[in-house]
């Protein structure tokens, strides 16, 4: 997981739900990157929270992105850190051959133990849900598939969106195919044409989607918290949930502090250690 003061309070929740929710809490080893002059703030927030929390900070240095960032359609999506996710194969020692990567908005209500075990198969760098009823020519700009080389990129390829917020990565593999570099020349390229609008995820769709490994829908019940302009309320999907995920413009911890909740943010704020002003009526 990422970590900043914006989101510690996301980032706590987070934390809190995969302890419970653990069937052996002792064995889950957390790996933050950080990018604050804060950290060690940040890190003595975490341990006075959690005593016996199993952790480690990474320092991310912004300057190694920040020349490649264009503007997307939520300011809160350029943010450096967003990008981190790009390079944990370089920034976690080589012991670590396998990690779950979580965003900050987000409470598991299930064992992390069984996500962690996704299978990858014998090639493949990252799992993730994929969800094939979105519309995937969306993400990219006019320019793109209008190019004819880079309308080609996808051919073959039963590419469909996933959202990067829950991912399972063999960071081995990603660093034998080097596929820090791969995203790092798609963003390149986007300083150079327009061919994406939204943030970090679009060059993760390139350099990876149709070559994924599947994750149930039940561990990302994503988009809780609306769209990127409104952030409006929505409801659950259908099925089974493991987990919930407010991306989106609405976060809980604001909503909840503006006393203008929406009904699943309810279902966050039990794992929320800071005192939440509104009271929630049963």
């Amino acid at each position: 997981m990422t970590l900043d003061a914006a989101y510690l309070r996301g980032s706590m929740a987070a934390i809190l739900s995969v302890l419970q929710h653990s069937s052996c809490p002792e064995n889950v080893f957390f790996h933050f990157v950080s990018s604050s002059s804060s950290s060690n703030l940040l890190s003595a927030s975490l341990s006075a929270s959690f005593p016996y929390l199993k952790f480690r900070v990474y320092h991310f240095d912004d300057l190694a992105v920040s020349g490649l960032i264009s503007t997307s359609i939520r300011a809160a999506l350029d943010c450096p850190l967003n990008y981190a996710r790009n390079y944990l194969a370089n920034l976690l020692p080589p012991c670590v051959r396998r990690v779950v990567y979580l965003d900050s908005d987000l409470v598991l209500v299930d064992d992390i133990a069984k996500l962690s075990a996704t299978p990858l198969g014998d090639k493949t760098v990252l799992a993730a849900p994929e969800y094939c009823n979105a519309n995937f020519t969306s993400y990219f700009t006019p320019s793109f598939w209008s190019n004819p080389s880079l309308s080609l990129t996808f051919e073959g390829r039963e590419a469909c969106y996933f959202n990067t917020g829950v991912m399972v990565i063999d960071l081995q593999r990603w660093r034998s195919g080097d596929y820090t570099t791969k995203i790092v020349e798609w963003m390149e390229l986007q300083k150079r044409m327009r061919i994406y609008e939204l943030g970090s995820l679009p060059p993760f769709l390139l350099v990876f989607a149709g070559y994924i490994a599947p994750v149930d829908h039940r561990w990302n019940q994503h988009g809780l918290g609306g769209d990127n302009f409104h952030g409006l309320c929505r409801d659950l999907h259908p099925g089974p949930v493991s987990l919930l995920h407010w991306s989106g413009k609405g976060k809980p911890w604001a909503r909840l502090d503006a006393n203008r909740p929406c009904p699943l943010d309810a279902l966050w704020a039990p794992y929320d250690l800071l005192q939440t002003q509104f009271a929630i009526e049963s």
